[in-house]
């Protein structure tokens, strides 16, 4: 019979490649507005799509149910989530203190070169909101937010807003139109406070900032979930 100490000090199983990568797929592909709230979820259309066997997708529809991605009805099959105004107002509120945290860090220990980079992805999120292209907006203001995050330094803090950095994604793509040129206005006044290191004002920006983006999803959120996502 074996030591229970040994027995206790077995690794833990960690999941199959392929299960984490269909998982992953599959949030992604929910986040970035493919599939959309309230979207039925068939087994077989997924697994065609992604070119895996039904069992990874069954399993990876099952984890998603448990993070709140997916919601599944029984006699009905599996539905992409759609989120209720008080999920989206707690997860962005805590995002909203955080981030105004990261930006007043920003400000203190930006470089010339932090400073261009900031720059060079607030022109990419112009640029996208000239083309109106709603997925270069999302993509480009994730960059230029997470590019705040590493630059302040503050490695607890990168890594607590990398846990809600896919879901703030999926909330945003619906309003990445109504937000629109405000938003890199916005932006635009917030990299100008971080390059004159002026911490006080960055985390003030940052924070109203963070703040009409809840307030542009309880207005808009419905309607802009209706139209078309590029």
């Amino acid at each position: 019979m074996r030591d229970p100490a040994t027995a206790s000090a077995r690794p833990v199983a960690r999941p199959a490649p392929l299960r984490q990568a269909v998982y992953d797929a599959l949030a992604e592909l929910i986040a970035n507005g493919t599939l959309r709230p309230g979207q039925h979820l068939v087994e077989s259309d997924l697994a065609d799509y992604l070119g895996v066997s039904r069992q990874p997708i069954r399993e990876a529809l099952q984890r998603l149910h448990g993070d709140g991605w997916v919601e599944l009805r029984p006699a009905h099959g599996a539905f992409v989530h759609t989120p209720t105004e008080e999920e989206i107002g707690q997860l962005l509120g805590v995002r909203s203190v955080l981030e105004a945290y990261s930006a007043y860090g920003a400000a203190q220990r930006a470089t010339a070169a932090d400073v261009a980079r900031l720059r060079e992805l607030q022109a990419a999120g112009e640029a996208a909101l000239a083309a109106d292209d709603p997925r270069g907006l999302v993509d480009a203001n994730a960059a230029l937010h997470s590019c705040i995050v590493q630059i302040s330094g503050n490695k607890v803090l990168a890594d607590l807003i990398s846990l809600v950095e896919r879901r703030v994604r999926w909330y945003f793509t619906p309003i990445a139109r109504p937000r629109g040129r405000e938003a890199w206005i916005e932006h635009a006044s917030l990299i100008a406070a971080i390059a004159d290191g002026d911490a006080e004002r960055a985390q003030q920006l940052m924070r109203g900032h963070t703040e009409q983006t809840i307030e542009t999803y309880r207005k808009d959120a419905v309607t802009a979930a209706q139209a078309p996502v590029g």
